[in-house]
């Protein structure tokens, strides 16, 4: 059984700055992609942030120059630095995993229960 916790998340003022984790337990061989995504009240989730399993990266336009997502293979943490927050980062922010539980396998897809980050004065 794989499971995805996120923490990190909390109030922040505009201008400052957050770091999200997931941490990555269970039967897992290796992380095939790890993403970052978001869900305000009212709207839709949102592809936010990704990372390959070689390391590759992208963003949402909106977060590009602001927030950064990185892993460590080894301790099976994905994160995501969040700077400059604005109001209208505020959402619940949801890991995504694509899970690999051994060798050959095809990877399994699993998300994180969400943490809350508000930004406001």
């Amino acid at each position: 059984q794989v499971q995805l916790v996120e923490f990190g998340g909390g109030l922040v003022q505009p201008g400052g700055s957050l770091r999200l984790s997931c941490a990555v337990s269970g039967s897992i061989f290796s992380i095939a992609a790890a993403n970052w995504y978001r869900q305000a009240p009212g709207k839709q989730r949102q592809f936010v942030a990704g990372i390959s399993s070689g390391g590759n990266v992208n963003y949402v336009d909106s977060v590009k120059g602001r927030f950064t997502v990185s892993k460590d293979n080894a301790k099976n943490l994905v994160f995501l630095q969040m700077n400059s927050l604005k109001p209208e980062d505020t959402a619940v922010y949801y890991c995504y995993a694509a899970i690999v539980a051994s060798s050959g396998a095809v990877p399994r897809a699993y998300w994180g229960q969400g943490t809350q980050v508000t930004v406001s004065s």
